[in-house]
């Protein structure tokens, strides 16, 4: 049988990763695909270094749309990333009737609804497992392993880059500053780290996760983000007293009012599996009513191991490549026409438990005060740490005696978050808290 052809848009780290893997294991791919898969086509702005990657035998052009108008390309791979050309080229290869494979974790997060539909009127497929979790097939377990069950939820580390400056963070006792400045000088945080430190990556992949497991729109703009910036090495060091660790979670939950969408740093219990997932790695835990507790770790990014997942994908289209459109697994793993209305939660409405650091003055009373406006409020307090005053640095940077200053750190038990909004407000307009007050979330995942 005639070797499936590809076209392959963008051939930089993981573009170069797929043409090499492809060709190294492509006995073995065929194997299990039932026909060969060859890259026959590649488009990139730099052909000259383009055609010295995949050799003589493959045309290569710099313009994409060469690519999808050739009647014999068959799957289009789009490596281009965010939103504008990509978005334009996806929906011209489905127009083409061309099938897409994308790593694409943005574009999928804000236009995929759009994406999903333009493909399942024409008969083809989109497919992402490499949009999220690079090498971990965490798509094909929600879309296919897992469909026996109903998702209760997601909880993931599924940002390399910050879950590598938590780690530093922990293990050198790192400010943030200094943890991120290492993770650039070694190549996992980019120049400019945005997308990655205040969570907008982890937001992308969270809101694909949340769409498969509970059928519902991907709706990027309605998910809470919070990324890790604001966390000092004091707060480190002061969960790991307490028996937890601080992880940048992406979190999606099933509730009686409706769907969680979050990412932000969270509390985790030290003896939890994923809370021992350290440097670039990625984990993500699965919570099923039928299987229970389910952990998938590996690689995050990377040229081979994204690659992987970007081949796995062109394995199965070309496996369904003939079949019927209608029985192929839908690309949100819920049939288009039963997709929910279920409401994503505004954050205020969510209800989980909290760890609040207070630097306040080290006076008789102030600690009565603090717990005195968390029970007026109805919120229960689980534990407290207090740091001696003999511990806090105390003199100003010119020298001159400050007000005696102690840590307070409270751990609570769930509550609205609405509630704790108002709360904190009251804490921060005492006069003896003398800084803003660090709040992080707290997750059991039990």
């Amino acid at each position: 049988m005639k070797p499936i052809q590809v076209g392959l848009l963008g051939i930089g780290v993981v573009g170069s990763g797929t043409f090499n893997v492809l060709l190294r294991n492509q006995e073995e791919i065929k194997r299990r695909a039932g026909r060969g898969i060859q890259i026959t086509m590649v488009a990139d702005l730099n052909v000259a270094r383009a055609q010295e990657l995949v050799g003589p035998d493959v045309t290569v052009v710099n313009d994409a749309r060469a690519v999808i108008a050739n009647p014999d390309i068959d799957i289009v791979i789009e490596l281009i990333g965010g939103y504008g050309v990509a978005k334009t080229l996806v929906l011209e290869a489905i127009a083409a009737g061309k099938h897409v494979v994308t790593a694409n974790k943005a574009l999928l997060a804000v236009h995929g609804t759009e994406i999903f539909a333009a493909a399942s009127a024409k008969g083809v497929m989109v497919a992402f497992e490499a949009a999220v979790a690079g090498g971990i097939p965490i798509i094909k377990a929600l879309r296919e392993g897992l469909t026996a069950n109903s998702i209760q939820w997601i909880a993931g580390i599924i940002n390399g880059t910050t879950n590598f400056i938590l780690s530093e963070m922990r293990d050198k006792g790192l400010d943030f500053a200094v943890a991120l400045k290492q993770a650039q000088t070694l190549g996992y945080a980019e120049a400019d780290p945005t997308f990655d430190i205040e969570g907008v990556d982890a937001a992308h992949k969270a809101t694909i996760m949340s769409a498969i497991a509970f059928g519902i729109p991907v709706q990027f703009d309605k998910a809470y983000v919070e990324g890790i910036t604001k966390l000092g090495a004091a707060d480190i060091k002061y969960a790991e007293q307490l028996g937890y660790r601080i992880k940048l979670l992406g979190i999606t939950k099933r509730t009686p009012m409706g769907i969680e969408l979050r990412v932000h740093p969270c509390l985790i219990p030290a003896k939890r599996l994923i809370a021992n997932v350290e440097g670039a790695m990625n984990a993500v835990v699965v919570q099923g009513d039928a299987v229970g507790t389910t952990l998938y770790y590996g690689k995050g990014a990377g040229s081979e191991p994204t690659a992987s997942a970007v081949i796995a994908d062109l394995v199965d289209i070309t496996r369904l490549h003939t079949a019927d459109a209608a029985q192929r697994v839908p690309h949100l793993a819920f049939q288009p026409n039963a997709m929910s209305n279920l409401p994503v939660l505004p954050m205020g409405e969510v209800v989980t438990s909290y760890y609040l650091r207070l630097r306040v003055a080290d006076e008789t009373g102030v600690l009565a005060k603090v717990t005195g406006i968390l029970a007026d409020a109805g919120i229960s307090i689980d534990a407290v740490l207090q740091r001696e005053a003999d511990e806090i640095k105390t003199e100003t940077a010119a020298g001159l005696p400050q007000v005696p200053q102690t840590d307070v750190i409270i751990l609570t038990h769930d509550c609205v978050e609405a509630k704790m909004n108002a709360a904190i407000g009251q804490m921060q307009a005492l006069p003896t808290v003398l800084e803003p007050i660090t709040r992080i979330r707290k997750e059991e995942l039990a």
